[in-house]
């Protein structure tokens, strides 16, 4: 026992005086990089992370297929967040960075989503986003663009395994104007975006540690901000679908907290490459089928009809219970589901769909 006082004693003093160093040294303010209009995308490099910025993040949806025709969802995401805080530190163990993913896969045969999260300070070789490459690890589990384009994505999860090959069939989408995506009628209120649709995947992926081999298309995002969402937002709705005939649709609305649209965009990118852009007036997103989840309670519009322009896409879930409960990392409770579309009342691709900010706002 007395080793354990003395130890103790020695730990609390340890405590107070990293307490008073904390206290008194001078803390410079972060200032955060902007996003400004007219800066044009660079590749490769912008495959890589901003760390000025405040954050990031890669996320990778997909439709899989398994060899007897079964579907199964999957989505990925790394999130980069630069803190603001330890500037001045020189410590290596200083928190500057922190990098959060989230992983899910929609399996209908288990109805439920099944979904892990994890979050970490960036150092050590052990957790990191690194800049002029898309190269991402958090512990074991990683995300990695090769030289000739492909992701490879590894994850072994408590209850799901990804070992995934995603393979370029097209540039990538510069979203908004040049990659410039505003999301208010503020012009700060902007990330720098891009997205690569209609990539091919191959490898394995299923619950638990039975995964089957699978084939289908996944769509990446990419992007970062230092103050992406107005103050008067509440959360936003949003889907990537890779569409049948080879083209893609990305559309989004950014929801007010005193009820309807604050802010919206659409893209449609067909087969040879030509834009059709949508601005706020054009696209409306219209709840069809509501769905209140058992474990938060939480009311989301699991199918609903999107218009851009004068297309009607209809939106329908592979399976309702799609909500993902990340309050552990990100402090984000939201629904992320794989979703089949219907262009003008026929099939036309599949896509996911993200809805954020229906328990409470949304905050970044």
């Amino acid at each position: 026992m007395p080793v354990l006082h003395r130890l103790f004693g020695w730990l609390a003093a340890a405590l107070l005086l990293l307490a008073a160093t904390a206290q008194a040294a001078p803390v410079t303010p972060v200032a955060f990089a902007p996003v400004l209009p007219g800066k044009a995308l660079q590749f490769p490099a912008d495959f890589g992370a901003h760390p000025d910025f405040k954050t990031e993040w890669w996320y990778v949806t997909g439709w899989l297929e398994r060899a007897d025709g079964r579907p199964l969802g999957f989505q990925v995401t790394f999130f980069r967040s630069r803190t603001g805080a330890a500037n001045d530190n020189p410590s290596a163990f200083a928190a500057r960075q922190l990098i959060v993913a989230h992983v899910a896969v929609s399996d209908p045969a288990v109805g439920r989503l099944l979904h892990d999260q994890r979050s970490g300070r960036q150092g050590f070789d052990l957790n990191y986003a690194k800049s002029g490459i898309t190269d991402l690890k958090l512990g074991d589990w990683t995300m990695r663009r090769g030289a000739d384009g492909v992701y490879r994505v590894a994850i072994a999860a408590r209850e799901l395994q990804l070992q995934l090959t995603l393979t370029p069939t097209a540039p990538p989408l510069a979203q908004g104007v040049g990659g410039y995506s505003q999301k208010g009628p503020q012009a700060r209120h902007a990330s720098y975006y891009y997205s690569e649709p209609q990539l091919k995947v191959s490898g394995s992926a299923g619950a638990g540690k039975a995964a089957q081999a699978v084939t289908g298309t996944a769509w990446l995002d990419h992007e970062w901000s230092s103050e992406a969402l107005d103050p008067a937002a509440s959360g936003w709705d949003w889907v990537g679908a890779n569409l049948a005939d080879g083209s893609a649709l990305m559309a989004f609305q950014i929801r007010a907290r005193q009820g309807g649209k604050l802010w919206a965009h659409a893209v449609l990118r067909d087969r040879a490459g030509k834009l059709t852009q949508y601005g706020p007036d054009q696209v409306s997103f219209t709840p069809r089928t509501l769905w209140k989840s058992p474990a938060t309670g939480t009311l989301y519009p699991v199918a609903t009809t999107i218009v851009t322009g004068t297309t009607r896409w209809r939106l329908t879930p592979l399976q309702n219970d799609q909500e993902l409960d990340s309050r552990r990392s990100t402090g984000a409770l939201y629904w992320e589901g794989a979703v089949t579309l219907e262009r003008d009342g026929l099939p036309a691709g599949h896509g996911y769909l993200e809805m954020t900010g229906y328990d409470k706002p949304m905050t970044l």
